[in-house]
C-alpha cells in the first residue's frame, strides 16, 4: 500500500524542492573537488567565542529541541513504577542518568573528532581523499535526487 498520489500544487512544489536540493548538493560536490576548492569540513581557524556564549547556545539549542521533550515524554514513563516511590524522583533520576551518559558520550566523540581532524589535517593525501570521497557521495545523492521518480 503506497502513498496517495500527489495532486494540485504538490507535484510542482515537490519537483522544485527536489531539483533545488539536487542542485545544492551538486554545488557542494563541485566546491569540494574544484581546483583550489576546499571541504566545508576542512580544519581552519575560527573566531574564538567565550565559553559562556557557547554554553548559552548549546543550552538554548537543546531547550528548543522538540526531540528531547518527546524522548522524555514518550520513552521514560515506561520505566517509572509508581509502586517503587515518587514519580518525580524516578523521573529526575532517569533524566539525569540520560543527561550524564549523553554528555560523556558526546564529549568523547568531540575529543576523538578533534584528534582525528588534527591527525588528518597534517596529511595532505588524506585531505584530498576526503574531498574526493565527499564530492562522490554528494554528487551521487544529487543525481539520485534529480532522477528520483515522483511517487
Amino acid at each position: 500500500m503506497g502513498a496517495p498520489p500527489l495532486s494540485g500544487a504538490a507535484p510542482i512544489a515537490y519537483d522544485v524542492l527536489r531539483f533545488g536540493s539536487a542542485l545544492y548538493l551538486g554545488w557542494l560536490a563541485w566546491q569540494a573537488i574544484r581546483p583550489g576548492g576546499a571541504s566545508p569540513f576542512q580544519v581552519r581557524e575560527l573566531p574564538k567565542d567565550p565559553p559562556a556564549k557557547l554554553m548559552a547556545m548549546g543550552f538554548l539549542t537543546n531547550l528548543l529541541n522538540p526531540k528531547a521533550a518527546m524522548l522524555y515524554l514518550s520513552l521514560l514513563p515506561q520505566f517509572i513504577k509508581p509502586e517503587h516511590g515518587g514519580v518525580l524522583g524516578q523521573s529526575l533520576i532517569l533524566g539525569g542518568s540520560q543527561i550524564v551518559i549523553s554528555l560523556t558520550v558526546n564529549g568523547l566523540i568531540c575529543l576523538a573528532a578533534g584528534s582525528i581532524a588534527s591527525f588528518l589535517a597534517g596529511r595532505p593525501v588524506w585531505v584530498l581523499i576526503q574531498r574526493w570521497l565527499m564530492a562522490t557521495v554528494l554528487g551521487g545523492l544529487a543525481i539520485r535526487m534529480a532522477t528520483e521518480a515522483r511517487r
